[in-house]
């Protein structure tokens, strides 16, 4: 099959239908599902199209990633669209969710909202929306966004790490909540918080330990307070981004068991990587909020078998290799950041399959609830008839080591490095048309820009 070709039917002896592994002819039609056939016979179709069998690799709806740091326009030497859809086709990811920093300008305005996709125009391999942002004093701009088609939108509690988005108090928190209600949109928060019993503590730099010291679970814990008393309070949707603690998870049960509409996510480094085994000077590890124990990861993924985390995303935020000052292994002074964009299925997986989870479980925190969250679940994160075509091939068996030579984001830095790591990805399709395949991608960016309708609240989707 060539790439940049429109598939018409793609046939396997493993396609995830449902929560149910079995044979299948997927058939496709102007870019959506036409038709899903169980079993491995044709239909009287099959000799009206070329069908693509793929043999014993499995099936499954594209990723979407809704917490992608692209970085573009303004800091395009960290990231870019370019680079950072071709990063996330190699992964089987479909779909990406831009965050609205750390761009510049950021998208806190229509007007930047609309120089963002200017400059993303032609240059995506997959199809891309975007968040909006609340700062201080933009609470007039929100609705506006929501019409033009945001996704929803993001803060933070807490220094965002770039004076262009700076960080908002109690008094902007309402503001927003009162133009979001209402509107159906979301309110994602940077869920960390400047507390009392967080102090300067002195200590060697160059020790993870330090870091780790600086950014204690509390500062989620008074966060994720502030949020679950909002939430109820608006009853505006409200989504916590990477929990990176566990101790915040009772008010999470409680806020939800009240009537909050409260949806949480983490990442795939904080179910991968423990601070037990981060060296001395290696920055690559650093983000914010922290990679904690390995103790606390054995409860972010029993929250994860329990539905109180909802999804996984990659929180793809790049930077140069200089801004991680990995001349100095100063952890205090590097950017707080990982790039995983391309390889959170496999890392997902690779931890998963021991522990009980399943491929449905794969699609359902990958792609399906990540989708509900963006309210684009009437076309992506399932395989079923009227849905776009976008297709995930891989192999959930094949093992391989993360080198600088198969890394597509643009810069190479990675605390994967070298790693290996459990499912390769064969092939992805958008929208049916086949942009990456066994290291190589389509002649041209196939993405589009996707725009999210306002829903009533209503009809919000209840993950």
């Amino acid at each position: 099959m060539e790439l940049g070709a429109t598939v018409r039917a793609v046939k396997s002896r493993r396609v995830l239908l449902g929560d149910v592994i079995q044979p299948a002819v997927i058939y496709v039609r102007d870019g959506k599902i036409q038709s899903v056939r169980p079993g491995s016979a044709l239909s009287e179709d099959e000799d009206s199209c070329e069908v693509w069998d793929v043999g014993d690799r499995v099936v499954m709806p594209g990723l979407v990633d809704s917490h992608v740091h692209v970085n573009e326009p303004g800091r395009t030497s960290w990231e870019g669209f370019w680079t950072a859809t071709r990063a996330a086709a190699a992964g089987g990811v479909t779909t990406i969710v831009d965050m609205p920093l750390n761009s510049i300008p950021p998208t806190t305005t229509l007007g930047n909202l609309d120089e963002k996709m200017c400059v993303a125009e032609g240059q995506c391999f997959v199809d891309t929306a975007f968040w909006g942002g609340v700062i201080p004093g933009n609470q007039l701009e929100l609705r506006p966004m929501v019409l033009a088609g945001v996704a929803g939108f993001k803060c933070f509690l807490i220094h965002s790490g770039v004076d262009e988005f700076p960080h908002v108090v109690d008094a902007d928190l309402h503001a927003a909540m009162q133009q979001l209600q209402g509107t159906g949109s979301v309110l994602l928060f940077h869920a960390e918080k400047e507390v009392p019993e967080t102090i300067e503590e002195s200590g060697d730099p160059c020790e993870y330990s330090t870091f780790l010291r600086s950014r204690k679970d509390v500062m989620e814990v008074e966060a994720i307070r502030t949020v679950t008393q909002l939430c109820l309070q608006y009853r505006v949707r409200c989504h916590i981004v990477h929990l990176s603690s566990a101790e915040p998870l009772a008010l999470i049960r409680g806020a939800r068991a009240a009537g909050a509409p409260l949806t949480v996510e983490t990442t795939h480094h904080y179910l991968t990587l423990s601070s037990e085994d981060i060296p001395p000077g290696a920055t690559q590890f650093k983000c914010c909020p922290p990679i904690r124990s390995q103790a606390n990861q054995e409860q972010l993924w029993a929250a994860l078998k329990a539905g109180d985390i909802d999804m996984v995303v990659s929180d793809h935020s790049p930077c140069t290799p200089d801004l991680k000052n990995l001349d100095t292994g100063d952890f205090s002074r590097a950017w707080g950041g990982i790039s995983s964009l391309q390889f959170g299925l496999s890392l997902f997986w690779t931890s998963a399959s021991g522990r009980g989870f399943q491929l449905s479980d794969a699609t359902r925190l990958l792609s399906r609830n990540t989708a509900q969250l963006c309210c684009l679940d009437d076309r992506k994160g399932s395989l079923a008839p009227g849905y776009d075509a976008d297709l995930v091939i891989w192999d959930p068996e094949r093992e391989f080591v993360v080198q600088e030579g198969n890394i597509h984001h643009k810069n190479k830095v990675t605390p994967y490095m070298g790693g290996t790591l459990r499912g390769l990805v064969h092939a992805t399709l958008v929208r049916g048309q086949l942009v990456y395949r066994e290291g190589s991608f389509c002649p041209k960016p196939l993405g589009k820009h996707l725009l999210v309708s306002p829903r009533q609240p209503a009809q919000t989707p209840k993950l």
